[in-house]
């Protein structure tokens, strides 16, 4: 998809004859010239570095060990956290048996990240369906409690509290209200007896995409809570924060001004600097057990939240830039990979003490696009064999 995107790019350039009205910068012009456009008021002080993609140099740096605000470029953390300490391929299972008890209702999660509450939504992307599970426990206590949902139990387990609400909910509003009761996975293994109904979630690897492309602060959570998990800390902020300073460390990239309040970016209270992000970013792009964390960013001017992105303030970039987003209020950020000509660069833009606003962020990111379509550019081929004569 994205050849085919650069290579309409490119013909159309050819077919009216446009010429960028600036040649993209060498490696030895950059520094000058970002001097210049991050001095924007738009960008208003603004951190940022740029690392060649093959060599690890730093190209050019701004601010660029000042802690910043990194609204949900903070994602990234949690993309590779998720495909460090969990698999891919892994899958999420909800099952809900009538109990050993009689007016007992036993529902055996897996803390699935993603279960929808619409269930033509859930069907549509292959998700777990709270209303299927919902509906079918309900039916299955009427059969064999004659009809009635007076005085039943529900005990759970790997269910977030989001979702036990939303349960709760489905079920008041048609007449149910049970005691629910949280218990351990092994407790709930001990009392299900009869299966009622079952669901199960996408692979990882999908629900991973869709939190990138799209900056779902939910999933962004979630799935850093079940990696902080994993890696041996606790289900909650504390222990992700833990598992961010892990990462980094496993990296050997200097962690000592990262605070996390939060795995999606959301908290004001959060810090990074772009340093610290731009090396992590160029250490999984040379690591193949990452390689979904790059194909899952957004595509400028292609897809996920880049997709009206470089249109119109820097055309040249179209299909050429993976990146995470971030905005707040009074904060715009970009990080992510630039192709530019023969070479790749890791690019972070921290622009957190921009005035408050959606006209100043818009400005913000404008300023943002435009500074990187000066270094944009498709990576054609130096040497082009030629066509073999027809036998």
């Amino acid at each position: 998809m994205r050849q085919k995107v650069l290579l309409f790019l490119l013909a159309a350039i050819t077919a009216i004859g446009i010429v960028p009205a600036k040649a993209v910068l060498s490696v030895a012009s950059i520094p000058p010239v970002f001097d210049e456009l991050l001095h924007a008021s738009s960008l208003s002080n603004p951190a940022m570095i740029l690392i060649d993609g093959e060599t690890g140099e730093v190209v050019y740096e701004k601010n660029s060990l000042s802690q910043r605000k990194p609204a949900s470029v903070m994602k990234i953390l949690s993309g590779v956290a998720t495909l460090k300490y969990l698999d891919p391929q892994a899958v999420f299972t909800t099952e809900v048996s009538l109990g050993v008890q009689e007016k007992t209702l036993v529902i055996q999660g897996s803390f699935d990240p993603w279960i929808s509450t619409s269930h033509s939504v859930a069907r549509k992307m292959n998700r777990e369906s709270l209303p299927y599970l919902a509906f079918n426990s309900m039916s299955a206590l009427k059969r064999t409690n004659g009809g009635s949902l007076k005085q039943i139990k529900v005990l759970y387990s790997g269910l977030y509290s989001q979702d036990v609400a939303n349960l709760k909910s489905f079920w008041a509003k048609r007449g149910f209200k049970p005691t629910m009761k949280s218990v351990s996975s092994d407790e709930a293994s001990l009392n299900a007896e009869s299966f009622v109904v079952g669901d199960t979630s996408p692979t990882l690897d999908k629900v991973l995409d869709f939190t990138l492309k799209w900056s779902d602060n939910l999933l962004a959570e979630r799935l850093a809570r079940l990696s902080a998990r994993a890696a041996g800390y606790t289900f909650n902020d504390i222990g992700v924060s833990a598992t961010f300073a892990e990462i980094l460390g496993s990296f050997n990239i200097d962690s000592t001004q990262l605070v996390v309040a939060d795995a999606s970016g959301l908290s004001k209270q959060n810090r990074i600097t772009a340093a610290m992000l731009g090396q992590l970013l160029y250490k999984v792009r040379n690591d193949e057990r990452y390689n979904l964390l790059y194909r899952s960013l957004p595509v400028g001017g292609v897809s996920g939240t880049l997709r009206s992105r470089f249109l119109s303030t820097a055309p040249s970039a179209v299909g050429l830039v993976h990146a995470k987003t971030g905005t707040l209020n009074g904060t715009v950020t970009l990080a992510g990979y630039v192709e530019s000509s023969d070479r790749e660069y890791i690019f972070v833009t921290l622009a957190d003490e921009i005035p408050r606003g959606a006209k100043a962020g818009s400005r913000a990111r404008d300023a943002i696009d435009r500074i990187l379509g000066r270094i944009a550019a498709p990576n054609i081929p130096t040497e082009i064999s030629e066509a073999q004569p027809a036998a």
